[in-house]
Order: structure tokens, then sequence, then C-alpha cells
């Protein structure tokens, strides 16, 4: 176990993250971080699958979904912070690739606003502007969600009757 320890001038979040690094990369059968496929919060990624795939898995569908495309490509889609996994399997059963997939948060520029226990996440790219982000408290989220589902009902031509 690894014990932490904060220095005066230095943050300590920077230590714990590279400790948890090291000791992740030094346990048997731990993905190396060439292996790992990371993919940010609202953002997607693609992945060349090995040829003869014909069951594409994701470990935990509430981290990350996957969904094929032509060519042996999958787009794998961020759904919530976390890890799983990705397995591919040929028309027997044998696995031609299993591979990790960590999910971060946006990599835009946020400001994350706290009032208590409740949160609110502003993307400032330039300007600060509400955001829907996982976490937020449920006031703040439900009504962006909202407004954000009645916008597009508008676009769509669906609130104009």
């Amino acid at each position: 176990m690894a014990a932490f320890v904060a220095r005066r001038g230095r943050w300590p979040g920077v230590f714990l993250a590279s400790m948890l690094l090291a000791s992740s990369m030094a346990l048997p059968g731990a993905a190396h971080a060439a292996d790992l496929l990371t993919v940010h919060l609202d953002q997607a990624a693609v992945l060349k699958l090995p040829d003869r795939t014909a069951t594409l898995i994701i470990g935990n569908p509430l981290i990350a979904d996957a969904v094929v495309q032509a060519g042996d490509v999958a787009v794998i889609t961020a759904k919530s912070y976390g890890v799983t996994n990705l397995v591919a399997l040929d028309s027997n059963g044998s696995t031609l690739m299993e591979r990790p997939i960590q999910v971060l948060g946006s990599k835009d520029r946020t400001v994350v606003v706290y009032r208590g226990v409740e949160r609110e996440t502003y993307s400032c790219a330039p300007d600060c502007e509400r955001r829907i982000t996982l976490g937020d408290g449920s006031a703040y989220f439900n009504g962006n969600l909202t407004q954000v589902g009645t916008f597009s009902s508008h676009a769509k031509g669906e609130g104009l009757k």
C-alpha cells in the first residue's frame, strides 16, 4: 500500500494520480497505456476491429457504447465516467481482441460551481455557458436537459404547431 504524502507548495492530486498510475502498471494483468482506449465524455473514438469480428461486447454499457460500422470499424461513445472493456469475438466465440476503455471528463474548459452539495458545470470556451454534465445537481441538470429537449423539438419543427 502506498503512503500519501503532501508536500508544501505541491498539488497533492498530481502526486496521488501518479502513484495510482504507477501502482496500476505494476499489477499483474494490468493493461499497458498503449492498449488503453481513452474517450472523453461527450465525445467518440474510432477503433479498427480485427478481421472476422462477429460479436462485439462492451463490459459495462453504462460507461461506454459501441456501434459497428462498415469496414470493421467501431465507434466508441463515452457515456459516463469509469473503466470498462471491449471484447471482439469471431463466429466460433474465440477472442480476437480485448481492450480496456477509460472514460474521462470533458476536455473543454469547464468551471464547476459548488453551492453546498449542489454542483453546476459551465463550458467556458470562450464564454461560460451552462452544460449538461454527470454529477451536477438534479435541478440544474434536469433544467438544462429540459431546455435542450425543448430547443431540439423546436429546431425540428415539432413545437411549432
